[in-house]
């Protein structure tokens, strides 16, 4: 005679399978609606304030920002030292670009900024989420600061 209960026995053990599975993809740390972002993941307000360049002028970070290279600058996008810009960064290595001044800097896991000691002369805010650019270009001679940088902005 045939056991009735071996399909039952097998459906259940299925149906069990098939939540055991369900659950482990839903459960948080792989990405259900849930789970909050992954550190190295998360973006952060990181407000670039170029704003002491003198005189006004464009600056990108690539791959977030319009490239200041490739338009007319009549109707470039990119933005404008007249103007202070919060992006949306995660954590990484970023690269600051105007026309005549770059320098690399760092998102930490944290949301905090850092950069090279060297900058000190032309970059603030290393520890915070706003990054000053004071300097169109890097110092000469052993960082003696020049009338240049004395202009005052003209933001009209």
């Amino acid at each position: 005679m045939r056991d009735t209960t071996l399909i039952p026995r097998r459906s259940l053990l299925m149906c069990a399978c098939a939540l055991t599975i369900l659950s482990m993809l839903l459960s948080p740390g792989t990405g259900s609606a849930d789970n909050p972002t992954a550190t190295h993941l998360k973006k952060h307000g990181i407000t670039i304030d170029a704003t002491k360049l003198v005189p006004i002028s464009w600056w990108q970070v690539p791959g977030v920002t319009p490239s200041i290279w490739n338009s007319d600058p009549e109707s470039l996008d990119a933005p404008k030292t007249s103007e202070r810009r919060e992006l949306q960064l995660k954590p990484g290595k970023y690269k600051f670009i105007s026309f005549t001044f770059d320098f690399p800097f760092t998102v930490s896991l944290n949301g905090t900024l850092d950069f090279s000691p060297s900058l000190d002369q032309c970059v603030e805010g290393r520890g915070t989420q706003v990054l000053m650019v004071l300097c169109k270009r890097t110092y000469p001679h052993g960082g003696q600061r020049d009338a240049y940088y004395e202009q005052k902005p003209n933001h009209d």
